[in-house]
C-alpha cells in the first residue's frame, strides 16, 4: 500500500483549485494528470522581468514590469485588435494590444484612469511602443508577489505558462516533509537539501544546480534499489536446476567454430541454468556477434533437461526468421519447434496451445503472443527474450510468471549498451558480452555521400545488381509520422521501379503480416534485387547476399539506428559496403555522428559516442525514450551520479537493515514516490 502521506500527491489535477475537465485535456496531452507529474514538470528556462519606473525604446524587446495608468480605449472593425492607451508616471506612451474581439475582458483589467502594474513584452509598432496581451495586469495592493524571475515551463496548446505555474505552485504546496532515504554523510558531502526545499527551489530557479542534483538522484536511488529488490527477491525465489546431458548439443554440426566470446557466453549461461537461483542474464553481442547460436545452445540445455524453452521476439519479422534459423539449425535433431503470433489462427493456433499444454513442443518462438494468459507451458524453464529495450521489467516478470517456479531468464539486445545504462536499465542482471566477430565477417566500408548524387547512386546501384547483388535502399525518418515514412519509401520504390522493373520490392510497418513475409521470402530468395524499406528492416533480417545498404537521411537516424541498419549487411564472406546519403544543412552533431560511422564497425565505441551526443532517451536506436523512464535525471546526471545511487543503494540493503530499519522506511516511501513499488510487493511476495 502507499504510504499516506503521498496522497495528496497522487490525487487527479482535478484536485486542484480552478482545474476542470477543460483545462486537464491539455494537461493530459503533456501527461500531467495526477499532481505528482505536475512536480516532475521541471522547468527549461527563466523569464527575466525588468523592473522600470518609466518607458524607454531602449526596452523594446524585453520583459518590463510597470506602473501605468489606462487613458483611452480604441477599437479597430471586424475582428482587428483592441488596444488601450496608457501613460507611465512621466506622460509616455504605449498601447496595450489584444487580439480575440472581447473588448469586455480588457476594459475590465484596464478601468481607465485607475493604475495598473502592467507585465509584459515591450515591442515597438511603427514609432510607439505597445505590448500585445500583457502577463499579468493587477492592482498596485496585489502586485507585490509579482516575481523578478519566472519559470518556463514546457507548455501545449490550451495552456499559458502563467496557469501551469499557478497549478505547479498549488502541486508544491501539497508537498509533505518527507523522512530522508539518502545516507546521512553523502547528502551532507554533497550539500543537498532536504527533499521538499529541492522540489520549491528547483522550480523557482531552473539554473539551481545542487536541488536539480538532488532530485535527479532521489530518482536513480529509487530505480537502482527496486533493481536490486528485484535481484533479491529473484535470488531467494527458488528455481528449477537445468543439467543438460549434452546429446542435443552434441547432435548439433556447426559448419564453423564458435569464437572465444561465444564459447565463454555458453559456459556462464550453463552454469546459471545447473543452480536452483533463476538465471537473469544479459546477453550483449554486437550486430552479426553470433547471439542466436549462445540461445540455441542455451535452449537446447533445457530441454535435455526435460523442461521447455520460450524465445520472444519484438516483432513478426523478427519471430519468423528465429523460427526459421531455429528450424533449419536443428533439422534432423529429435526437438519440436512451434510459433506462436497474433496471426496464428483457428485449429493451427490450438493445436500449438495443445502442444505447449502437454509438453510435445520443445521451444516455442514467438511475440509476446506468448505470454498471454491463454497460453500454459507443462514445464517452462528457460524464456529467451530478443531485442530486451522492447520490453519493460513488468513484461520480464509476466513471462517469468508462467511456471509454477520461475523459469530462467536470458534477454539479448543487439545494441550494444554503454556501461552508465546497463546499469540503470538492467542493473538486476548478469551481464554476458559478445565482443569478437565470427571469422570471415568483413568489415563494412562507409561511404558519406550527398543526396545531390542521386543519379550517381542510382547507377551505381543498376551496376551492383548486374553483378548479380542485392541491396537495401531504407527510406529516411520524416519528422514522427508513419505516414510520411511510408510516402517516401513508395515514390523512391516508384523511382527505382522506372529503372529496374519488378525487381525493387517494398516493405513497410504498416502492410500486413503475410504480405510484408511474402516480400521478404521473396528477397531472401532472390527474386527481388532491392528491397525499398522503412526502418522496419532494422533488426533480424538475414540475407548473405546483400552486400550494399543505402540509407537515404542518415542524418535523421541517431547512431544505434544507423548501426543496426548497416548491421544488415556484410553477413556473408563478401566485401559489403553502406552509403550514408545526408542532406546538405547538417548540425554539429550530425556532423560528428556520420564521421564516427565512417570511422569505426565497433558497437560498444558508438554506444558510448551516442550516449554523450544525444542522451539516454533516444541511445536504444528508437525514437521513444529508453526504457527505465527516468523524468528527472537526464544523461549527464545518470552519468554523473548512477554509481553513486547503486552503492547508496546497496549500503540500505547490506548494511542499514534493507526496508525494514528507519531509513528503509523512508527509501519505501520513495520507491512509492518514484512508482518503483512493484519491488516492494515482490519483496512480500518472495
Amino acid at each position: 500500500m502507499r504510504p499516506d502521506i503521498l496522497n495528496p500527491l497522487f490525487a487527479e489535477v482535478e484536485a486542484l483549485k480552478g482545474v476542470g475537465p477543460a483545462l486537464a485535456k491539455p494537461l493530459k496531452r503533456l501527461e500531467l494528470e495526477r499532481v505528482v507529474d505536475l512536480l516532475w514538470h521541471l522547468p527549461v528556462g527563466t523569464i527575466e522581468r525588468h523592473k522600470r519606473d518609466v518607458l524607454d525604446m531602449a526596452d523594446a524587446g524585453r520583459i518590463v514590469t510597470i506602473r501605468l495608468v489606462p487613458t483611452s480605449y480604441r477599437a479597430s472593425g471586424g475582428r482587428g485588435p483592441f488596444r488601450v492607451g496608457a501613460v507611465d508616471q512621466e506622460g509616455n506612451t504605449v498601447s496595450l494590444t489584444y487580439f480575440g474581439g472581447n473588448p469586455g475582458w480588457a476594459k475590465k483589467l484596464l478601468p481607465i484612469g485607475e493604475p495598473r502594474i502592467v507585465s509584459g513584452k515591450l515591442d515597438l509598432y511603427g514609432q510607439e511602443l505597445q505590448m500585445v496581451h500583457p502577463d499579468h495586469v493587477l492592482p498596485p495592493a496585489e502586485a507585490v508577489d509579482l516575481p523578478e524571475h519566472e519559470p518556463v515551463y514546457p507548455l501545449s496548446e490550451g495552456l499559458t505558462n502563467r496557469r501551469l505555474g499557478q497549478m505547479i505552485e498549488q502541486a508544491i504546496e501539497r508537498a509533505p516533509l518527507l523522512p530522508e532515504w539518502i545516507e546521512p554523510g553523502l547528502k551532507a558531502a554533497r550539500d543537498w537539501p532536504d527533499w521538499a526545499e529541492a522540489v520549491t527551489r528547483t522550480h523557482a530557479d531552473p539554473q539551481d544546480v545542487v536541488a536539480r542534483q538532488r532530485l535527479a538522484y532521489d530518482e536513480l536511488f529509487a530505480n537502482q534499489l527496486a533493481l536490486m529488490l528485484v535481484r533479491a527477491s529473484s535470488r531467494r525465489r527458488k528455481g528449477v536446476p537445468l543439467i543438460g546431458d549434452g546429446r542435443l548439443r552434441d547432435a548439433l554440426k556447426l559448419p564453423y567454430t564458435p569464437t572465444g566470446a561465444q564459447s565463454r557466453a555458453i559456459a556462464e549461461i550453463e552454469a546459471d541454468l545447473r543452480q536452483a537461483t533463476p538465471m537473469t542474464r544479459l546477453l550483449q553481442g554486437d550486430v552479426g556477434a553470433g547471439k542466436t547460436l549462445v540461445a540455441t545452445m542455451a535452449l537446447l540445455a533445457a530441454v535435455e533437461a526435460g523442461a521447455q524453452g520460450a524465445m520472444l521476439a519484438p516483432t513478426e519479422i523478427l519471430a519468423r526468421q528465429h523460427f526459421d534459423t531455429l528450424s533449419r539449425t536443428l533439422a534432423g535433431i529429435p526437438v519440436n519447434v512451434a510459433i506462436l503470433t497474433g496471426r496464428e489462427k483457428g485449429r493451427v493456433r490450438e493445436s500449438t496451445l495443445m502442444g505447449l499444454a502437454d509438453g510435445s513442443i520443445d521451444i516455442l518462438v514467438g511475440t509476446h503472443a506468448i505470454f498471454q494468459e491463454a497460453v500454459a507451458y507443462k514445464r517452462l524453464g528457460l524464456a529467451v527474450v530478443d531485442e530486451q529495450h522492447r520490453f519493460g521489467v513488468a513484461q520480464r516478470m509476466l513471462l517469468q510468471a508462467k511456471a509454477e517456479r520461475p523459469p530462467h531468464l536470458l534477454v539479448m539486445t543487439a545494441t550494444p549498451i554503454p556501461r552508465t545504462l546497463t546499469l540503470s536499465h538492467y542493473g538486476e542482471m548478469d551481464v554476458s558480452r559478445l565482443d569478437e566477430m565470427p571469422p570471415g565477417r568483413q568489415p563494412i566500408e562507409t561511404r558519406v555521400m550527398s543526396v545531390d548524387r542521386l543519379d550517381e547512386i542510382a547507377a551505381a546501384l543498376g551496376r551492383h545488381l548486374e553483378k548479380g547483388g542485392q541491396a537495401y535502399w531504407v527510406c529516411p525518418l520524416v519528422e514522427e509520422s508513419e505516414v510520411s515514412d511510408l510516402a517516401a519509401a513508395e515514390s523512391r520504390a516508384a523511382m527505382l521501379r522506372q529503372m529496374f522493373g519488378d525487381r525493387v520490392g517494398l516493405v513497410h510497418g504498416r502492410m500486413k503480416g503475410p504480405e510484408k513475409d511474402a516480400v521478404m521470402a521473396a528477397f531472401q530468395r532472390g527474386d527481388h534485387g532491392v528491397l525499398v524499406a522503412t526502418t522496419v528492416i532494422e533488426v533480424g533480417v538475414d540475407v548473405p547476399n546483400s552486400t550494399l545498404m543505402i540509407i537515404e537521411g542518415a542524418d535523421r537516424f541517431g547512431l544505434a539506428q544507423l548501426h543496426q541498419l548497416r548491421g544488415r549487411v556484410g553477413r556473408g564472406d563478401q566485401k559489403s559496403t553502406c552509403l550514408l546519403l545526408r542532406g546538405n544543412a547538417l548540425s554539429e552533431t550530425s556532423r560528428a555522428r556520420l564521421a564516427l560511422m565512417r570511422e569505426t564497425n565497433d558497437g560498444f565505441r558508438i554506444a558510448e559516442e551516442d550516449l554523450r551526443l544525444r542522451g539516454a532517451g533516444d541511445i536504444l536506436g528508437t525514437r521513444q525514450s529508453g526504457e527505465a523512464g527516468f523524468r528527472l535525471a537526464g544523461p549527464e546526471a545518470v552519468s554523473a551520479l548512477i554509481q553513486a545511487a547503486t552503492d547508496d543503494a546497496r549500503l540500505l540493503v547490506d548494511r542499514d537493515g534493507g526496508l525494514e530499519g528507519p531509513r528503509g522506511t523512508a527509501a519505501r516511501t520513495a520507491l512509492y514516490l518514484f512508482e518503483r513499488d512493484a519491488a516492494v510487493g515482490l519483496l512480500r511476495a518472495g
